[in-house]
């Protein structure tokens, strides 16, 4: 007896698919799995026009033949016959959103290449036409090779000719076409996606045109490139100029508070509690919120504006290189706000070993909890001068300690992907948005959110940190009449002065050394933990002299501060990151390895740094 005929449902995810099968199924369904694998195999059965009966299955949804996930490698093996337990297809249905026509061709192009009879459902045209784009089925089928059918599977539309289509298509029996088999290079496949997609394109919105010219900027790789440097630049550049004038406001404030707080209560415990350990190390912390929010806006608008995706899709190419899948440029730029989001972000990462890397490499994206520490350095140290016309010194240098995380996290990607998490890399395909205007209230509502989150951390974490290291720093006082420092004499002054023994060959003095432990509660607790260390070691001098940049300038050297901000470029981040990374990995291997290499290659970083400095006159 003779089997039926086997044809496969095949196409990108959310193009309709599923509910294509339905419709053309019914109730005539069965559900089980693939044989070796947990993914599911929905089979149903159709009559055609001649009253023979097919095997209709609904693979996976996928974005390439170059599989990236179980769902992918089943629907390969099958459109190649490599799937055990299943014959190959006699024909293939692919179906399109056509809407997103030259996105989903890339996969249609594939397809057709394998050699195998193909038909193409042009799903949702209702939509497209909703949306002003009309396409011409003929010259898409004759671009294609194919038969392409219109069809609006919710609605039952097309449906007859589609099985007509297949009639005709199953009785002609395989075909053999000129340059068959997988086309490998996806930007070839892109190229040609787009141009068969203009071709069968009759009209369209003026919105769509714009963006399709947009694209051919945004995307190029080469000004598109150009165009995210400078972008970032400007992200950069903006933090220090835009941020001057309402940092001043804070610091104004804060110096306020604190000379409130001195005139109306007594010397003593309580006095020194809120000036020198709250208002000294919290005020010293939220005087960024200026520059931390102007960061986010730009985040912000980049996001809504559906620029972000795009940024993803060239920095794709260069992540491949790395050994890591595309797919990890979400987590890692989630990271850049906070890593705890970032790492949670990688369970969209369905390759293990990509995903692990992903984890390692996260804590080396600069947060925002890192910005606090670099703009007080900067400020300190670097000269407020313009290098160019509109590009100053100290935005340059912010820009170029974010780039040195970059870098670091792609050279880590190299090592581990060789080593520790040795694999091979999977492809990553995505869609592009819509270019939009941002939405003015979803701007300021992401803004009041990221001022909130910051100025809770200031009044939880950061303030309970600094009232630890107050009280530690605080006692035990020295007698009366001694010259000795009420730091050094402290219990935590004698803590930094062993610390200071392992880090001085790296240029760090006993105030870093007292700020290292603190700031792995919190990035920020750093700046905080120094304004506290400051205040107490100079109780008497008044708000002007007692500004933490100056004091800065007076005892450090720009060796160090150079070294300080190579150290807090690659450490560790705080214990909120390496409990999450615990939990993702289910253990604490890994969390410890991270720990670890990131402690050496901030040590050598720093280290570096300073006897570079050294040796160069600086």
């Amino acid at each position: 007896m003779n089997q039926a005929p086997l044809v496969a449902l095949v196409g990108n995810p959310n193009a309709g698919k599923s509910a294509l099968f339905n419709a053309l199924t019914g109730a005539r369904q069965k559900v089980g799995n693939y044989p070796g694998v947990t993914v599911e195999r929905h089979a149903g059965r159709l009559a055609l026009d001649d009253g023979r009966p097919v095997e209709l299955v609904d693979l996976p949804g996928a974005y390439s033949l170059d599989p990236s996930s179980p769902d992918e490698q089943v629907t390969r093996d099958v459109v190649t016959g490599s799937q055990a337990g299943e014959r190959l297809p006699d024909a293939l249905v692919v179906v399109v959103d056509a809407a997103n026509l030259d996105n989903h061709l890339r996969f249609t192009l594939q397809l057709v290449s394998l050699g195998l009879p193909v038909i193409v459902a042009l799903n949702m045209i209702d939509l497209a036409r909703r949306d002003g784009l009309e396409l011409d089925p003929a010259i898409l089928s004759q671009e294609l090779g194919v038969p392409v059918i219109p069809t609006v599977a919710v609605r039952r539309r097309g449906l007859d000719e589609l099985k007509k289509a297949l009639t005709a298509t199953l009785q002609a029996g395989p075909v053999v076409r000129p340059g068959g088999g997988v086309v490998e290079d996806i930007v070839t496949l892109q190229r040609r996606a787009r141009v068969i997609s203009e071709k069968a394109t009759i009209s369209e919105t003026a919105v769509r045109r714009w963006t399709h010219r947009l694209d051919a900027v945004a995307l190029h790789p080469v000004f598109g490139s150009l165009l995210l440097l400078g972008l970032l630049f400007l992200m950069f550049q903006a933090v220090f100029a835009w941020s001057e004038a309402p940092i001043g406001w804070i610091e104004t404030g804060v110096a306020a508070i604190g000379d409130l707080a001195t005139s109306a209560l007594p010397p003593g415990f309580v006095r020194s509690l809120i000036v020198d350990g709250l208002i000294a190390g919290v005020g010293a912390v939220i005087v960024f919120l200026p520059q931390i929010l102007i960061l986010f806006l730009f985040i912000l608008l980049l996001e809504a504006s559906g620029y972000m995706v795009r940024a993803a899709f060239l920095m794709d190419r260069l992540m491949a290189t790395a050994g890591l899948s595309g797919r990890a440029f979400i987590p890692l730029l989630s990271s850049f706000a906070c890593a705890v989001p970032g790492i949670m972000a990688t369970r969209t990462i369905d390759d293990e070993k990509d995903r692990l890397t992903t984890i390692l490499i996260a804590p080396l994206m600069t947060c925002s909890a890192r910005l606090p520490v670099y703009s007080i350095m900067i400020g300190a140290f670097i000269p407020a001068r313009q290098v160019l016309p509109g590009v100053g010194l100290q935005g340059l240098v912010l820009f170029s300690l974010y780039v040195a995380g970059i870098v670091g996290a792609f050279v880590a990607a190299i090592v581990l992907r060789r080593t520790v998490t040795k694999g091979e890399s999977s492809g990553f395909m995505m869609e592009m948005p819509k270019y939009q205007w941002p939405r003015l209230n979803d701007v300021l509502l992401g803004l009041w959110q990221r001022a909130l989150i910051f100025l809770k951390r200031a009044g939880t974490i950061i303030a309970f940190t600094t009232i630890v290291l107050w009280a530690l720093l605080s006692f035990p006082k020295p007698p009366a009449g001694s010259d000795a420092s009420p730091v050094d004499y402290s219990v935590a002054g004698r803590i930094g002065h062993q610390i200071e023994k392992v880090v001085a060959p790296i240029g760090f003095n006993r105030d870093i050394a007292l700020a290292l432990l603190p700031a792995m509660s919190a990035r920020e607790v750093a700046v905080a933990a120094i304004g506290t260390v400051y205040s107490i070691d100079n109780p008497d001098e008044d708000s002007g002299e007692n500004r933490l940049v100056d004091k800065l300038r007076s005892r450090w050297t720009l060796p160090t501060a150079l070294a300080f901000l190579m150290w807090f470029v690659f450490a560790p981040q705080c214990i909120s990151t390496i409990a999450i990374t615990r939990r993702e990995t289910n253990g604490w291997k890994w969390p410890a390895f991270m720990v670890g290499y990131l402690f050496a290659l901030a040590y050598i970083a720093a280290g570096a740094t300073y006897w570079i400095a050294i040796a160069i006159g600086l």
